[in-house]
């Protein structure tokens, strides 16, 4: 099979280090170009992450002697490369918009980590089980932008994958009024592992910088319908999260409360998790989970080192479905923050834009 040329700008931090992974197996794409800062260009990808890399498994060998390119200066020979780029860089916010509108005026589609355009009228930000649709804007993004084939897309914020999944499938239905959401984050969602972060060891601190905002802020968009060429927040439901950081390598949990304008039964909730099924799953796109949202009957689960991991990091742990005395209900949600929550959840978006037609393999390669 003939698979698209991809590249990922930012490849030798940690979310970038999970796309090599990724792309090393994935039946569809195959990784013809990495790019990071001044710093690692020039260097061999092995050489470039010598002492950084934070994976379990070994660096692919498919990636170990690729040249790393610098993300900016060599931006006209990436695009020339590749059908497409993933962008997980480590920038100020005004220089990674501009940056990622630099490679899409190259008409080259970028997927992004990054939350820098998630508020970008016409830029997507797609859960792909969740609002597929959203992708439609991409039309008038290429407008503003001047190009036939280069656009943005952007993946969430990780804080909101585990709960958002859960609370969707319950809201057209029956109608939610309003949420509270407490995460509990693992460090690499800070780029981090116990080896380079000590402090966090038998550690909890609460806060992180933005994330909040984040986690009240994107479900609205997500939500959102297009209208008149760009994507408009949804006005409710009314969302107020604490997001603090636990000493977990990977992992992202969320406690939720929340009540609805038409109260389900417990049994009606189960039902609806059980029987969703997303875009994503129709297409039967290859990082996505057979089975979105797992519901656990066991009082201690989900849990994260046993869960996060579920149908290769894909899937949302649910448990702990129960009747609020302040909420109509309260539950817990699990996901994988480096895989669901961020470069596996960009993979799928890339999926479904190929699928879609969003992308088109200008050089496909046997």
């Amino acid at each position: 099979m003939k698979k698209y040329k991809v590249g990922i700008v930012g490849g030798t931090g940690m979310v970038g280090q999970r796309y090599v992974l990724l792309i090393a197996e994935h039946p569809w794409f195959e990784l013809t170009a990495i790019a990071a800062s001044s710093r690692s260009a020039g260097k061999t990808y092995e050489e470039a992450v010598l002492g950084r890399w934070a994976m379990d498994a070994p660096i692919p060998e498919c990636a170990k002697k690729l040249i790393v390119k610098d993300a900016l200066a060599d931006m006209d020979e990436i695009v020339s490369d590749v059908d497409f780029v993933f962008s997980a860089v480590d920038m100020k916010k005004p220089d990674i918009i501009a940056m990622e509108e630099a490679y899409a005026k190259r008409e080259c589609p970028v997927v992004s980590n990054n939350s820098a355009n998630r508020w970008t009228p016409d830029v997507p930000m797609v859960i792909p089980e969740i609002n597929p649709e959203h992708i439609k804007v991409i039309e008038n993004q290429r407008k503003r932008l001047g190009t036939k084939r280069g656009f943005i897309a952007a993946k969430s914020n990780c804080s909101i994958q585990s709960y958002v999944p859960a609370l969707h499938p319950l809201r057209e239905e029956f109608g939610i009024k309003s949420v509270l959401a407490c995460t509990y984050q693992a460090i690499s969602g800070a780029g981090k592992t116990f080896e380079r972060w000590p402090e966090m060891v038998d550690n909890c601190i609460p806060y992180i910088g933005g994330e909040e905002e984040k986690s009240e802020r994107e479900p609205l968009k997500i939500w959102g319908k297009i209208e008149n060429g760009a994507i408009i927040a949804a006005t409710k439901p009314s969302i107020t999260s604490q997001c603090l950081r636990v000493a977990c390598s990977d992992g992202h949990m969320a406690a939720v409360f929340v009540s609805f304008d038409k109260k389900p039964s417990k049994e009606e909730i189960i039902d609806r998790w059980a029987n969703f099924k997303g875009r994503a799953q129709e297409l039967n796109l290859p990082t996505a989970p057979k089975q979105f949202l797992h519901y656990f009957t066991e009082d201690n689960r989900p849990q994260t080192r046993l869960d996060r991991n579920l149908e290769n990091g894909m899937a949302i742990s649910v448990g702990r479905l129960r009747e609020d005395t302040q909420y109509d209900y309260k539950f817990v949600c699990l996901s994988h923050n480096t895989l669901r929550g961020a470069a596996g959840g960009a993979v799928l978006l890339a999926e479904l834009l190929c699928a879609e037609g969003y992308i088109e393999a200008s050089h496909l390669v046997s």
